[in-house]
């Protein structure tokens, strides 16, 4: 980059990609006012001409050796303090097991206070045997979550097996999400141009508002049955009529399902 670029103070518009600029020095962030995500372009995006991607921290807009440019703006997961999707991905987990764990406490202590069931009785054990059948009637008897809810060990331990695959192949995919504009590995989509005849970069994206919107009709339409069933047996892991053994496997296979889905 040319010397001195860093001294300029009354810079409002710098655009040098499509260069081959392999090192800049450091420019404090310039005033998007005016010109918007255009501010401030460069060759920091990947595929890159070079080994490393160019390092440019305060840069509006990151461009690749495709002509393709993203902006370079905090997600609206950073917005919230988040390093990235990982961290969001984990504390949002953590605080739905928390959820489930206190609304199933509550169920029980108000359960308990009701005085429901009748512990020791063979209509009972008619009713617990009911409950078996419906529990596994909502996590699908074909579905390998449906061993969480019998005592069998090793149905346990192939069902917590196949979790903990799918939850390694779901990070794998969070990690693509993340938005490094100079890692190779990001699933980023570079959609936006930054024409060399003109100072305005565009987005030249696909995606509209409808499109998103019946994105989220048909996620919820075919996700919300398994949040549901998954809910259904948290709520009855809650009843005093079962053994605490009962308890703990519909509680854990009502909160495993539940957990796959949102994530």
């Amino acid at each position: 980059a040319p010397e001195g670029l860093a001294e300029m103070k009354g810079l409002q518009l710098l655009q040098l990609q499509s260069n081959r600029i392999t090192k800049i020095p450091i420019i404090p962030r310039l005033d998007d006012i005016i010109h918007g995500q255009s501010t401030f372009v460069t060759d920091c995006g990947v595929p890159s001409a070079f080994d490393n991607a160019l390092e440019c921290d305060n840069c509006t807009m990151c461009c690749n050796i495709n002509e393709g440019c993203h902006p370079q703006t905090k997600t609206k997961v950073q917005k919230l303090g988040l390093k990235g999707y990982t961290e969001f991905g984990a504390v949002l987990l953590t605080c739905f097991i928390a959820l489930c764990c206190m609304v199933a406490f509550l169920l029980y202590i108000t359960a308990r206070r009701k005085n429901i069931g009748n512990t020791g009785t063979s209509e009972m054990m008619t009713s617990i045997k009911k409950v078996d059948m419906y529990a596994l009637s909502k996590i699908g008897k074909d579905s390998v979550y449906s061993y969480f809810v019998t005592d069998k060990v090793c149905g346990w331990f192939i069902a917590l097996v196949t979790l903990g695959i799918q939850i390694v192949l779901l990070v794998f995919f969070i990690n693509a999400s993340e938005a490094n504009l100079q890692n190779d590995s990001t699933d980023i989509q570079f959609t936006w141009h930054c024409p060399r005849d003109t100072d305005a970069c565009n987005n030249r994206t696909d995606l509209t508002d409808a499109g998103w919107a019946i994105y989220y009709v048909l996620m919820i339409a075919f996700l919300s049955k398994d949040m549901i069933n998954g809910s259904k047996l948290i709520y009855h892991s809650a009843k005093i009529t079962h053994s605490f053994k009962s308890r703990i496997r519909y509680f854990f296979g009502g909160t495993c399902l539940c957990l796959i889905t949102l994530f």
